[in-house]
């Protein structure tokens, strides 16, 4: 299974279109250049991989084209503009969202509040710190 097919089988469309609305706009750089950001559908795509599985940030598979420490800062960034109590309002309220999208979008609310309840299994700095 391909990058693009394992990405589209984690958030479909309807999933994703659900995310756009919900998230805030992506910065930007006035000045330009630095490196080609990283995909927000693959992102979201290794976010709700590792809520769905109980993976860790740094076992989170290359698949996804960014690094652990880039999907858990969009994470964070998200958690803490409350994207996450938005997406899964917007999936649980739309009739006919896919049960998947109503799954993914519950486990990817409930590593962000266990990321913020200071639960150290769920930030990545103290997984494996003394290596």
């Amino acid at each position: 299974m391909g990058a693009a097919m394992v990405v589209e089988h984690l958030v479909p469309d309807g999933l994703w279109e659900a995310f756009q609305r919900v998230a805030p706009p992506a910065p930007t750089r006035p000045q330009g250049g630095g490196r080609r950001r990283a995909s927000e559908r693959d992102v979201l795509a290794a976010i709700v991989l590792a809520a769905t599985t109980g993976c860790t940030w740094r076992r989170v598979p290359p698949v996804f084209g960014a690094s652990w420490q880039t999907i858990y800062r969009w994470f964070a960034c998200w958690s803490d503009s409350g994207v996450w109590d938005r997406l899964y309002r917007a999936v649980s309220e739309d009739g006919g969202a896919p049960e998947w999208a109503r799954f993914a979008a519950e486990a990817v609310l409930a590593r962000a509040k266990q990321n913020t309840s200071g639960d150290e299994a769920a930030n990545p700095e103290t997984v494996n710190a003394a290596r």
